[in-house]
């Protein structure tokens, strides 16, 4: 059994083959342009270790595997547009260097290349995975509409944050990991319980994400802490703190996401440590973390195959930055 590590390592070299061809210059090169910048290749590498938890890994899980880093980023592009983000791992974005037509036109011919990929799949079970494909994307476009529908509202629900995020974060983690199992022959009950993992480590993922960006060293963090107090966007702790604070500390609150003082983000993690929002989201991220857990522990497969994913979900909910 491969390591996240020596997976992911395989995975940069088998997709750093060029993945578009080289006319028109003007759409594909952006696309080469963007992909050369990297990321963590977290999806794809899960895909291949649904695959190996079950099997060998066949070259099915590679394509596949391929296919899901093209469709994630597509989304980052399309992503990036919408935020009108001037960055994208600290190199400037398609729609800033190359204009914005351009870039949605990119980031529509990179999910073309995806499911043109997914036809490469054996024929036993290529309409299984397209059809989880299919459904995964379609939610992942739902999550991305809630998360815009959420930026015009004054509040948001917990039930309603949740739903946004198992939809934008959640769905791909977890199809990616049962689209490998599919193509390690897996059958049914193990194929849901990886599904359920890896929904259940999404959301803890988004939960840490919420808490470092309030609570995190900057040294560590990698990008600016408090971006999203900043942005007044509704993560896991706002909306704690929202419904636990006192009437005054709503009111100090609601006052700070208008007028956003210079010691905006000071004042708000104060606001946060007062309602214990901090404790609370740790709390509630291990509660993931052992749902998850519990999930890949009922996969009816011998132990020590279940250890490179045990440690991949310890090092990504655990982190610090």
């Amino acid at each position: 059994m491969l390591s996240f590590a020596e997976l992911s390592q395989q995975f940069s070299v088998y997709f750093s083959q060029k993945h578009f061809p080289a006319e028109p210059a003007s759409l594909y090169g952006p696309n080469e342009y963007f992909l050369k910048n990297g990321g963590k290749r977290i999806r794809p590498v899960l895909c291949l270790m649904g695959n190996e938890l079950f099997d060998e890994i066949k070259q099915d899980a590679w394509e596949m595997a391929t296919a899901i880093e093209l469709f994630h980023n597509f989304t980052l592009i399309h992503d990036d547009i919408m935020d009108n983000a001037p960055l994208r791992r600290g190199q400037e974005t398609i729609h800033k260097k190359y204009g914005t037509n351009t870039a949605i036109l990119a980031g529509d011919v990179m999910l073309i290349a995806a499911y043109e990929l997914i036809n490469n799949v054996s024929l036993t079970v290529i309409r299984q995975v397209q059809n989880l494909f299919n459904t995964t994307a379609k939610e992942v476009c739902e999550g991305q509409q809630y998360d815009l529908d959420f930026e015009g509202r004054e509040s948001v629900s917990f039930q309603e944050y949740l739903k946004m995020i198992e939809l934008k974060t959640s769905v791909l983690l977890a199809a990616s990991l049962k689209m490998g199992a599919i193509l390690g022959g897996a059958g049914q009950r193990n194929q849901d319980l990886i599904y359920e993992f890896g929904r259940k480590l999404g959301l803890a993922f988004q939960v840490q994400d919420d808490y470092l960006d309030a609570f995190g060293d900057p040294g560590k963090f990698g990008k600016q802490v408090g971006g999203d107090i900043l942005a007044n966007k509704k993560t896991f702790l706002l909306i704690h703190a929202f419904e636990t604070a006192t009437g005054i500390q709503k009111n100090e609150l609601k006052k700070l996401m208008q007028e956003n003082p210079p010691d905006k983000i000071k004042k708000v993690v104060e606001i946060f440590s007062n309602c214990k929002s901090d404790e609370w989201a740790l709390q509630l991220k291990n509660k993931f973390l052992d749902e998850a857990f519990q999930h890949l522990e009922d996969i009816a497969v011998l132990s020590k195959r279940k250890a490179p994913l045990k440690e991949l979900a310890e090092f990504l909910v655990k982190r610090d930055h």
